[in-house]
């Protein structure tokens, strides 16, 4: 504590002398007395601050601590330096981080970018690729209007780089219907295998894989489980498109051979390569769309989507009816169902538009007809679909167009087929059905009939044998027994069944024989101009089969 702010306060000792005045009016003695008492106990106080001991010098040479007896000093010296002239100045505050929530789905989308930038020649191409599309930007732009802040929530909610919401755009421009040559399905575009190793399952009901809550999850946990194995996100990316198996390799080739292991350096498939670079491409065009002459759709920071969970099965036509949507729109929200009907043993929620979720469960409540007119029924044998038909009380069009059976194909048995609902077929759709359904089709017999004539010496098992029937129907289709004896040049009723796919591989053997003799020649020419150098380009949906 200084004492600084009142020097006028200190009063040496009065020297007796000299007359002086006294300092307080003889009236207020007492209160004099106070005051100054007060005063030295201040400055006592103010002297006992504790402070690191000083010591001193003593005359043998040894130091002692200044706490100790020394001779007496003169008075302390309670001079103090001028003060500095008060100037004014210029007060700058450090910059305050804004709290003011997200503008749109773009802002929040831009604030959590946090990967790495690439910055190479393919980044420039992919910029100018999509650039030079305006239409096909604006169509992925405005669909991803309805998943988009769902995925951005779950990446948030992670703290995963914002860069991964953007990755639909790469991988299927946000089509959640989207399938690939290889068989890559949905708006994360999972092959079959990788899809079930993630819990995405796919039967003849419904292909998880589409699923909009349930691809994203599997999606981000893949990814996770990448960034963990190669430490580095441009690595993941890499390996999400062409398989943890191959970058390991590429890897591993690479440090074998002393060189650096990153994106850039190891050797991946065109594909692989220009991955990345499309990835940063949309990210520095949503980034500043200014600089691109790029219009960005409006989407609001927030759902577009509610999530519903149902007790019993419903029609699909029901639920849009209730929910005031078209049909179109529910299976953009719920692209997983492949059938006309909801089953909520498998199924147990549905997507709504946010606004018609409580437009739904309202009507719902209100509604007291029936919720579901299709069920499932499992065939106890191999059969045909009219006779499969006949069963459950269908056409056989309808039968076959509900379940999409080609002609000339029979239903096997244990396959799932959804059948309308009667008094014989009644009931939901077991858990086990609708999580495990399969349809199982075998090409149907066809019925050849014909004649062979007996050869001298010929008897029923030798011509059964020759063709290839048991002696017991030879003998049936001709009214014999099978020890009958024949005669030369007897005929004989043959009848010969045949898978029809069979038959269609032997014609269509015939027809590409023929179609290869006819074009031999400008095949020939054609080779002759140009030679086909092989390019080392992968579907990333075969490679993740690795």
């Amino acid at each position: 504590m200084t004492l600084a702010s009142a020097p006028t306060a200190f009063h040496p000792p009065a020297d007796p002398s000299r007359n002086h005045p006294p300092l307080i009016p003889s009236g207020g003695r007492l209160a004099g007395l106070v005051w100054t008492l007060g005063l030295t106990l201040l400055i006592a106080g103010c002297a006992g601050t504790p402070a690191p001991r000083p010591t001193t010098q003593a005359g043998d040479g040894s130091t002692v601590p200044s706490g100790s007896p020394q001779p007496a000093t003169a008075s302390p010296n309670y001079s103090h330096p001028p003060l500095s002239t008060i100037v004014s100045a210029q007060a700058s505050a450090p910059p305050v981080v804004t709290l003011a929530a997200p503008e749109d789905i773009w802002d929040r989308i831009r604030r959590g970018f946090a990967m790495a930038d690439l910055q190479n020649d393919l980044v420039h191409d992919r910029e100018q690729w999509y650039i030079s599309r305006p239409d096909y930007m604006q169509r992925m732009t405005e669909r991803s209007n309805r998943y988009l802040f769902h995925i951005v929530e779950e990446v948030e909610r992670r703290n995963l780089p914002m860069e991964l919401a953007l990755l639909p755009f790469i991988e299927s421009a946000f089509n959640p219907q989207a399938v690939s040559s290889a068989r890559a399905a949905g708006m994360w575009q999972f092959m079959p295998a990788t899809g079930q190793s993630f819990d995405l399952r796919q039967n003849a009901f419904r292909d998880d894989r589409r699923d909009v809550l349930a691809s994203t999850r599997a999606a981000l946990d893949y990814l996770e489980q990448l960034h963990g194995r190669f430490g580095d996100w441009h690595l993941a990316l890499a390996a999400y498109n062409w398989g943890q198996g191959n970058v390991n390799r590429a890897i591993t080739r690479n440090q074998r051979a002393g060189l650096p292991t990153g994106y850039t350096d190891i050797d991946m498939p065109l594909e692989t390569r220009m991955y990345v670079p499309k990835l940063q491409a949309v990210k520095n065009i949503l980034a500043r769309p200014e600089s691109f002459n790029a219009q960005l759709p409006p989407i609001g920071n927030h759902p577009f989507f509610d999530t519903l969970t149902l007790e019993r099965d419903i029609d699909v036509a029901l639920i849009a009816r209730l929910a005031e949507v078209s049909e179109k729109d529910f299976r953009a929200l719920n692209p997983s169902i492949k059938q006309p009907i909801v089953m909520a043993a498998g199924t147990p929620y549905i997507l709504l538009p946010w606004d018609n979720a409580n437009i739904f469960e309202r009507r719902l409540a209100e509604y007291k007809g029936p919720l579901a007119s299709w069920t499932a029924w499992v065939v106890p044998s191999t059969m045909t679909a009219a006779q499969a038909a006949s069963r459950v009380g269908m056409s056989e069009s309808e039968l076959r167009a509900v379940n999409n059976i080609p002609p000339r194909m029979q239903v096997r048995a244990g396959s799932s087929l959804l059948v309308a609902r009667s008094d014989q077929h009644n009931r939901d759709v077991s858990e086990f059905v609708a999580d495990n359904a399969s349809l199982s089709l075998q090409p149907e017999a066809i019925v050849r009939r014909g004649s062979v004539i007996v050869r001298s010496g010929d008897t029923l098992s030798r011509l059964a044998a020759r063709h290839g029937v048991s002696a017991a129907n030879l003998a049936r289709w001709n009214n014999l027994r099978v020890s009958s004896k024949l005669k030369a040049g007897q005929r004989l009723s043959l009848v010969k069944t045949q898978r029809s796919s069979a038959v269609a591989a032997k014609s269509g053997k015939k027809m590409t024989q023929k179609s290869t003799q006819a074009k031999g020649k400008s095949v020939k020419r054609s080779t002759k101009k140009a030679t086909i150098k092989p390019t080392r380009t992968a579907s990333k949906k075969k490679a993740r089969k690795n």
